[in-house]
């Protein structure tokens, strides 16, 4: 009997450490990490004319839980945000040093940090647990959004430590889904307003009848504010009209 690639790799122990490279050019452990982002929750970030946001699906329905105990999009710094895909307390990690690295930027240099600084720096850390022993990959993506100079940026870092600056992305559940219907009705001219509603329309599309408004929430910020705004429940039914 055949077997396939994959279990002929882990028979051979291949996919026992992050720094083993199979015979085909392949670090297991970081692809079983991305494997794992992809049944995370999925966000949606876009960079529009007068601003960036980030739309970020929850997906906790336990009535049981506190709903302030569940937020997807964190405050970096005031001109920053970051949403995560993955395993959360991973991201928590990493969103905890991307403050403490915002932070100690301002208190050095009196200036926010530039957004793309805190991607590298983070995207450096990722990197290291894919290339040293004794440790297993952060199985996380994140995606920064944030004003530099009063001008919108977003970066996207994944698993292995790359990480990219663009227009609008995805990140989670569902990902090629959601970009390939991005790129199909995205432009630059988009307000933030409109941007919501088609990302709101983008998730509504992809879900189905498992669409709920109330899991999700949107934060975001304009090129003539240093101000992170927020929305969720029923405050973003208008966008769905």
């Amino acid at each position: 009997m055949d077997i396939n690639m994959d279990m002929q790799h882990q028979a051979m122990g291949y996919d026992r450490t992050a720094t083993m490279f199979s015979p085909d050019g392949h670090l297991l452990q970081v692809e079983y990490a991305e494997k794992t982002v992809r049944l995370g929750s999925a966000s949606i970030g876009m960079v529009c004319s007068d601003g960036v946001f980030i739309a970020a699906d929850k997906r906790i329905v336990d009535k049981l839980i506190e709903k302030r105990s569940t937020n997807k999009i964190y405050e970096i710094d005031e001109h920053i945000i970051a949403s995560t895909a993955g395993i959360t307390s991973d991201a928590r990690i990493l969103i905890e040093k991307s403050q403490l690295l915002s932070q100690q930027h301002r208190v050095t240099y009196d200036s926010p940090i530039e957004p793309e600084l805190v991607v590298k720096e983070i995207a450096n850390t990722k990197q290291m647990f894919t290339q040293y022993g004794g440790a297993r990959p952060f199985a996380v993506s994140l995606m920064f959004a944030g004003l530099n100079d009063k001008k919108p940026e977003l970066y996207v870092s994944d698993v292995t430590g790359s990480y990219f600056s663009y227009y609008a992305s995805a990140i989670g559940e569902d990902d090629e889904k959601i970009k390939e219907k991005i790129r199909a009705d995205y432009n630059n001219k988009l307000t933030i307003k409109q941007g919501i509603k088609l990302a709101l329309n983008i998730f509504k599309e992809t879900q189905g009848k498992n669409f709920d408004i109330d899991r999700f929430e949107i934060a975001f910020i304009k090129n003539d504010k240093n101000e992170i705004e927020r929305a969720e429940g029923d405050n973003l039914k208008e966008y769905l009209k």
